[in-house]
């Protein structure tokens, strides 16, 4: 009963999170350039703008089912089932001014029916995990960081949108590490790394809105969010893989919603003029 209450505050976490990265990244494109070099007044531009509040307030609601879901069940379910989200994503984009491609179509049942597969894994009973080694947890989350940092720099030349949300996944993937160590009780150290890694991928994302379509920026942070804690917890927290059918069942929805989500993020890339991302609303 608990792990299944954990599974359904993860779906409620995606949809809450993904709806209101769709806020943001509407209220993102009618504003003009967001900067680090301007931080005081890029962050005036956003808390004074009523549509991206909105979202910004669907996300902590995301975050705190996320949180609960975490302190019931294995980080690589949840994380599973978050990544379905990534199908909302889609639906709310194709619903509100932006058709889907067919590649992004087949990327959505996919993720979909990934999350199907998870939940026949789930007869199987999820037996108990040791605890993870503070050590190895805080060399993935600073080899994670230095990632995310380089391809911030490389994102200055080439493809902004897509690698800036891949940067933004990465420090939102090392916080979800952080995030289960802390609700594990492997150390106080985490809390304050996950509010780090958690900020600075909310302010790589914010500047990646503004620079490609909903599904490539979302879309890839989205992607590589969902695949650092799945494998994280197989390998950092030593969440074991069912035998027989379930396993088997188990590891297919694990490749079916990583799968769903690389062709959502791959699909058009449109530069930022001609996003066709249609806000819900303009006014600020």
């Amino acid at each position: 009963m608990t792990l299944a209450a954990g599974l359904v505050l993860a779906l409620l976490a995606a949809m809450a999170l993904n709806i209101g990265y769709f806020v943001q990244h509407g209220a993102a494109n009618t504003m003009v350039s967001l900067s680090l070099r301007h931080p005081l007044a890029s962050a005036r531009l956003l808390v004074t703008n009523r549509q991206w509040m909105l979202g910004y307030g669907a996300g902590w609601i995301g975050w705190g089912l996320y949180i609960a879901a975490l302190s019931l069940a294995p980080l690589s379910l949840v994380q599973a089932v978050s990544a379905g989200g990534v199908g909302i994503l889609a639906i709310l984009a194709h619903r509100l001014g932006t058709p889907l491609t067919r590649r992004e179509q087949i990327g959505t049942w996919i993720a979909v029916g990934g999350l199907l597969l998870l939940g026949l894994s789930l007869t199987s009973d999820v037996t108990a995990t040791s605890p993870a080694r503070s050590s190895t947890l805080l060399v993935v989350i600073v080899v994670g960081s230095l990632l995310a940092g380089g391809l911030v720099l490389l994102a200055r030349g080439f493809r902004p949108g897509a690698l800036l949300g891949c940067a933004a996944g990465i420090l939102f993937g090392v916080g979800d590490l952080a995030t289960k160590g802390a609700v594990d009780g492997v150390g106080l150290l985490f809390v304050p790394i996950l509010a780090v890694c958690t900020a600075l991928g909310f302010v790589t994302l914010q500047l990646a809105f503004q620079r490609g379509r909903v599904l490539e920026t979302a879309g890839s942070s989205t992607l590589v969010n969902n695949l650092i804690p799945i494998i994280g917890g197989i390998v950092v927290f030593h969440e074991p893989i069912p035998s027989g059918l379930p396993g088997i069942a188990r590891v297919a929805s694990f490749v079916a919603v990583v799968a769903g989500a690389v062709l959502l993020a791959s699909g058009r890339m449109h530069p930022h003029s001609g996003d066709t991302t249609a806000p819900l609303s303009t006014h600020s």
